[in-house]
């Protein structure tokens, strides 16, 4: 049975100073609007776990920054 790791790391929201997100009325969430230097950086944390081996599966947006859920198999 495989087995795995999970993080959770949080990036403060200086680093989106323009993150917009919306939420559907059926609870599905998305990024409307990030300038692209923005989405790099969101791009460059992304690709730093993932040569960890690393896999997001989950990420949330608030006011306060990004939270995001990794896992990796052990």
């Amino acid at each position: 049975m495989p087995r795995f790791e999970y993080e959770i790391t949080k990036h403060p929201a200086e680093q989106f100073d323009r993150l917009v997100y919306f939420c559907t009325d059926r609870g599905e969430c998305g990024v409307s609007e990030l300038p692209p230097d923005q989405l790099g950086a969101l791009g460059e944390i992304m690709n730093r776990k993932g040569v960890q081996g690393w896999e997001l599966i989950q990420i949330f947006f608030g006011k306060d920054g990004v939270v995001m859920v990794w896992k990796r198999s052990l």
